[in-house]
């Protein structure tokens, strides 16, 4: 799977090795990572970016690219775990965010084009979701409003629309921000995966494969953070979605769009030249628990076709999200009171401005500059017991999850035939979980138990990866990791 932006993306110059020693590391060179590094670069301090993969090959490089302060019906997700405060702080966040990377754009000379965003509804249920979202955001400050019709080719039972935001391609905005950061001497290194964090005094030492560097901070922005420092795995929902380009004759609508039913669907354009698409989003799921994620992309398919006659897919990709148990991001100190390591993780599929409001923060205080009024109620916000009593749940389901996926697999027998192109099959052999797949017409084994915490992995069928129902780490099919919280590739 390519997305469109890694499609029409240039290749980006990044450095051969880190140093041995920087103020600061950061992990992750998405937007979160990026410019967190490129804001403390500015302010004198001296910066290294580590990425397990390639810059932009996770979330960042795979998003639909939407700036927008109108997200679905995330914040009444954030009004039913949180104060009004903490939603106030979270749209104040997502302003900051947003008007940082407008000005941004516009010294890099990257494109950005204007849009409303909307949120619509398909049900009667959908509606009633809408409303609801319609008093939170205009509660929180949000000039939204009303609408019973859209410019879309099917009908919707309401919508929500807030006018003045934007959408981007995110890959020519990481591409400048790699520049600038090596233009002012900070060191960015691609397929650097970082495998452990040790305290040491006040420095942190960060160990790669074969390789170690010194920081006197760390700054974790890999999507899931990979330490099992304050359990985030615990406290975070890994889910996968799906969204393909399609070449479609005739007017596209111009404006942004999602649905708050399910299934999800969300629309924007994307133009290259003279080359104009339609980027069409579907449904997610848990990642690891969904049986076939091949269907999914399938349904997206034959709704597009279905409302949009003659579109044509060109690309597909898929993107891992994370949203917190009480649905807004957490951003600061890995754990109370350390002062060295650091996390941005939990924004919910809305890490265009979220991810640079995380930015304006850490840099902030990793500098000694005065952090965003609004961080400390956003993000120093306190648990609470429903907030407990849910990552209870959620943990007991990912227990249970654990027990019966090893007594299940233990006793299924190897496939007696070959797999076709594109399967995999888990089976037990003796004690011991395994996987076989078919892929590009290479037939491999491995362990089908995850690095992290031992779960059974699950085959995806949409992009032929071992993925892991627990927590949302993810190999290829050769069990290569991909992304985390596992660290480690998988045993053969």
């Amino acid at each position: 799977m390519t997305s469109l932006w890694h499609a029409y993306s240039t290749g980006i110059d990044t450095d051969a090795a880190a140093p041995d020693s920087s103020d600061v590391v950061v992990v992750g060179a998405g937007l979160a990572g990026l410019t967190t590094a490129l804001l403390l670069s500015r302010a004198g301090v001296s910066v290294t970016v580590l990425e397990a993969r390639t810059i932009g090959a996770v979330t960042t490089g795979n998003t639909t690219g939407k700036v927008s302060l109108l997200q679905g019906a995330a914040l009444q997700g954030i009004a039913e775990h949180n104060d009004a405060q903490v939603v106030g702080a979270y749209v104040t966040a997502n302003r900051a965010g947003q008007a940082w990377l407008r000005q941004y754009l516009g010294t890099i000379g990257a494109e950005e084009r204007d849009r409303d965003a909307w949120s619509i509804a398909f049900t009667q249920q959908g509606r009633e979701t809408l409303e609801r979202e319609l008093e939170v955001a205009r509660e929180a400050g949000l000039d939204v409003d009303w609408a019973e019709t859209t410019e879309l080719p099917f009908t919707t039972t309401g919508g929500i629309r807030l006018a003045g935001q934007f959408q981007i391609d995110p890959m020519p905005v990481l591409a400048a921000m790699v520049r600038e950061l090596r233009e002012r001497g900070a060191a960015v290194v691609q397929n650097a995966r970082v495998t452990e964090f040790e305290v040491d005094g006040d420095r942190v030492r960060v160990t790669l494969h074969g390789h170690e560097v010194s920081a006197s901070r760390v700054v974790i922005a890999t999507g899931m953070p990979v330490t099992f420092r304050g359990a985030y795995f615990a406290r975070l929902e890994p889910n996968r979605s799906y969204a393909s380009a399609y070449r479609v004759p005739g007017p596209l609508p111009q404006a942004m769009y999602l649905s708050v039913d399910s299934p999800s669907r969300s629309l924007r354009t994307a133009t290259f030249g003279d080359q104009q698409f339609l980027v069409a989003g579907g449904p997610g799921h848990i990642v690891g628990r969904e049986r076939s994620p091949k269907r999914l992309v399938e349904e997206l398919d034959a709704w597009v076709k279905q409302h949009f006659p003659g579109a044509v897919r060109e690309y597909t990709w898929s993107a891992q999200d994370y949203r917190a148990l009480d649905h807004a991001p957490y951003v600061g100190r890995a754990t109370p009171g350390d002062e060295r390591i650091y996390v941005a993780t939990g924004f919910n599929k809305w890490g265009m401005a979220n991810s640079v409001a995380a930015a304006l923060t850490l840099s902030a205080r990793l500098s000694g500059a005065a952090a965003p009024d609004w961080a400390t109620a956003l993000y120093d916000r306190p648990t609470t017991l429903p907030d407990a009593a849910e990552a209870v749940r959620v943990n007991a389901t990912v227990g249970g999850n654990l027990a019966k996926e090893w007594a299940m697999t233990l006793f299924k027998a190897a496939p007696d035939a070959a797999l076709a192109e594109g399967e995999g099959r888990v089976f037990g052999e003796g004690l011991h979980p395994r996987g076989r797949s078919v892929v590009d017409g290479v037939a491999t084994e491995v362990s089908a138990v995850c690095t992290h915490l031992g779960g059974v992995l699950s085959w995806n069928d949409a992009e032929c990866t071992w993925d892991c129902p627990l927590h949302g780490s993810r190999f290829a099919a050769d069990g290569s990791r991909l992304e985390g919280p596992a660290v480690k590739d998988l045993g053969h």
